[in-house]
């Protein structure tokens, strides 16, 4: 690999990683604050190893820290949902792994569809910043959004309030609601939330780089296999189909 590739990433000669730990799909914090798991830690460390450099991780408990952050220039490499706004600061690889964002409900709720959910009157709770709450923020024409801190206190607000749904990623919704009676999961989504990773803008070099290691972790079996092994069920994004590219 050439030097100013290298440097491009790691400018520091330290990989910088961001990583949410607001999404337990992408990433979970170990045991007794131990070592971090899932997906997005291992991409990191993956990259590392073929940079020949360490990893540090800065860890926050919502995308939308994450995101914000890169105007600090806290992170060198972060893993997170493209969105078009985060785009203006942000620089996306393809998607490794595709979530859906669906609704959480009462049991009894008369919402049964998704499509049923943008109606006037009806109050929808979401994590401040999250991918979900970006998209439907656009999209959501009649329904009121409800803004919480962070996913978790977005459904106990939801509980708390009395308010008609709860945004968020399937699977930690499945999780809560299998936990706590008279809930349910809506079937379908609202969005497919596609999880990247990033470099801050400006830096094409590292993007270029970047995007073929995605690539190459998902054809691998490695973006799988990471998953598998952090006991998560998502599904890894298809192959994206090439663009030109800067050679480095």
């Amino acid at each position: 690999m050439a030097d100013h590739v290298r440097k491009e990433l790691a400018p520091s000669g330290v990989l910088r990683a961001g990583i949410n730990l607001g999404n337990p799909v992408i990433a979970q914090a170990g045991a007794d604050q131990g070592e971090l798991r899932g997906v997005g830690p291992a991409l990191a460390r993956g990259l590392a190893a073929r940079l020949g450099v360490p990893v540090a991780f800065t860890t926050y408990d919502t995308a939308g820290k994450l995101a914000d952050a890169v105007t600090q220039g806290a992170w060198d490499v972060a893993f997170l949902a493209i969105d078009p706004e985060r785009a203006k600061e942000i620089a996306f690889t393809g998607a490794y792994v595709h979530i859906e964002g669906t609704y959480l409900v009462r049991a009894d709720s008369p919402l049964r569809r998704v499509e049923e959910v943008d109606r006037e009157g009806v109050r929808v709770a979401v994590g401040l910043k999250t991918a979900y709450d970006l998209f439907l923020t656009r999209s959501l024409k009649h329904a009121q959004l409800v803004r919480s801190p962070n996913s978790k206190t977005a459904i106990a607000q939801f509980l708390a309030e009395g308010l008609d749904a709860a945004a968020g990623v399937r699977q930690p919704l499945v999780s809560f609601a299998a936990a706590t009676p008279g809930l349910r999961v809506m079937d379908g989504g609202f969005m497919v939330i596609r999880q990247a990773a990033a470099v801050p803008r400006g830096r094409g070099l590292a993007l270029a780089y970047l995007d073929r290691y995605i690539e190459d972790a998902k054809a691998s079996g490695f973006v799988a296999r990471a998953l598998e092994e952090s006991g998560v069920e998502a599904e890894v994004a298809p192959p994206r189909i090439p663009s030109p590219r800067p050679s480095p």
